[in-house]
């Protein structure tokens, strides 16, 4: 159940009671000729009451406002016989999941360290050939966020936030190679490194593992977007770019002349994981409320699908010839 505040002006009152129509709500009256309506309805209808309201408001005005809030609990026997008689699926709304993804267009010094944390361990447990050291990396890594953020953005038209996740993205990639690289030089000056299994697994490219990386990417957002665990969508999205990234860096470090192969392999995945992600997001609908911002949304998904299309064909061809 969501509570969803509206400030409006007085003369708009009889728009925002036909847009609440068959919900429950209440009304106060205000100052200066506003009026103050507070709306009960359930997460399922959320995302068809926003558009109504929005076209029953003139936001143009500084006063004017629409909140989202979750109550606590409520308890009330009219809203729970309006509960009754609601089917469909609970879905967050545009709004939300824009508000969601807000964080992860700054660099965040906290998740920028923690990454290259995630990289070390990693890195050890690919030269101890440790599987569950190498999951400990994953569940710690936030690579998820940055990806999420990028398709949620790119979809709905907001290419500054768009860019500004794809930066936090390549800083976050970067950095897990450069501390693998670093840490790789700094143990072999005291002890002989050797490729372990886990680390040749990582020089062995196959166009399967765009496939893979697609559907990937496609259950981490879709997870993501629909308020599933976000660390089982987080460790999809790692377990496809952590271990690459720090055999990549091993590469650089030891063995120069093969190090196209995991990095090959990192892009394959970086790819695939924002194909698979702007699969979902074509799945659950998301997209922007006003018309020309779906002009500008559509373009912006035009440009990328050429993109990552010509991308996913050379890494391909690439794949087959390295």
């Amino acid at each position: 159940m969501k509570r969803v505040t509206v400030i409006a002006q007085d003369v708009e009152l009889s728009k925002l009671e036909k847009a609440a129509e068959n919900l429950i709500y209440n009304v106060e009256k205000l100052e200066n000729g506003l009026v103050k309506v507070d709306i009960y309805v359930n997460d399922a209808l959320l995302d068809e009451l926003i558009p109504k309201l929005q076209n029953s408001v003139d936001l143009r005005h500084r006063e004017s406002m629409i909140e989202v809030s979750s109550p606590d609990f409520i308890i009330s026997s009219a809203l729970k016989r309006k509960e009754r008689g609601i089917k469909g699926e609970e879905r967050a709304t545009v709004e939300e999941l824009l508000a969601s993804s807000k964080k992860y267009t700054k660099i965040d010094v906290g998740k920028t360290a923690l990454t290259m944390i995630a990289g070390i361990i990693a890195l050890i447990g690919l030269f101890m050939n440790n599987v569950p050291i190498i999951i400990g990396a994953m569940l710690l890594s936030p690579l998820l966020g940055p990806i999420y953020s990028f398709v949620i953005n790119t979809s709905v038209g907001r290419s500054r936030d768009a860019w500004l996740s794809l930066l936090n993205m390549a800083i976050m990639l970067i950095l897990v190679i450069l501390t693998s690289y670093i840490a790789t030089i700094i143990i072999s000056l005291f002890m002989p490194l050797s490729l372990t299994p886990e680390i040749l697994l990582r020089f062995d490219t196959n166009p399967i593992y765009i496939l893979m990386a697609i559907l990937l990417g496609f259950a981490a957002v879709f997870a993501y977007a629909k308020g599933l665990s976000e660390s089982i969508a987080g460790i999809a999205i790692a377990a496809a770019l952590l271990p690459p990234l720090a055999v990549s860096g091993i590469a650089l470090a030891l063995y120069l002349d093969y190090a196209a192969k995991p990095l090959l392999l990192s892009m394959e995945n970086i790819v695939g994981l924002i194909a698979g992600g702007l699969i979902a997001i074509i799945a659950l609908k998301i997209e922007p409320r006003r018309y020309y911002e779906k002009a500008k949304a559509r373009r912006m998904l035009d440009r990328l699908y050429l993109t990552l299309f010509s991308l996913l064909v050379l890494l391909v061809i690439l794949s087959l010839l390295v």
